[in-house]
């Protein structure tokens, strides 16, 4: 059995884009939003909202490259919760909305990555969500869970992996 590029792809966006806006709710509830807005781990990172929209145009960009279509234009201007979680919804319906089959196809699909300095990275589709896009995207997402976690909001792995839901195997009584 094999797994397709669309399996691999939007539903892992997907799930970690839900948790990462729910992180914001449990952080509201926690701490002034003004005050985690401007945390970030190391003085040379980028701030908690630049981790977001990184994790956002990871994630549309990937499937966009893959699917051969240009991504949708979301400018960096969130400045609140409410606004990040906007920027994950919006990320989330895009991404849901590339049909399996066009991603699928993409897998052979030449992607070219480059950098504003010029130099950059050929890739297959495949090979670009797996080397690059996947890593990309998760550094971006537990960046900013780390950002949170490092300001004192309660996060721990259940967190992290609440697409999951409660256990599904129960202890027998």
């Amino acid at each position: 059995m094999s797994i397709s590029i669309h399996d691999v792809s939007v539903p892992v966006f997907v799930n970690a884009l839900r948790n990462m806006s729910a992180w914001l709710d449990k952080a509201a509830s926690e701490k002034p939003e003004a005050d985690l807005l401007l945390c970030r781990l190391a003085p040379d990172m980028r701030p908690l909202p630049a981790q977001y929209q990184m994790a956002s145009d990871s994630a549309k960009n990937a499937v966009a490259r893959i699917a051969g279509i240009e991504a949708p234009a979301m400018p960096d201007v969130e400045a609140s919760f409410a606004e990040l979680k906007e920027r994950c919804a919006r990320t989330i319906a895009f991404v849901e909305s590339i049909d399996a089959a066009v991603l699928v196809s993409g897998a052979e699909r030449e992607v070219e990555l480059k950098f504003p300095n010029g130099m950059g990275y050929r890739f297959t589709g495949q090979a670009y969500l797996t080397g690059f896009a996947l890593p990309n995207f998760f550094f971006h997402v537990t960046t900013a869970y780390g950002i949170l976690r490092s300001a004192g909001v309660p996060l721990g792995k259940p967190d992290f992996l609440q697409h999951l839901g409660p256990p599904n195997i129960q202890v027998a009584k």
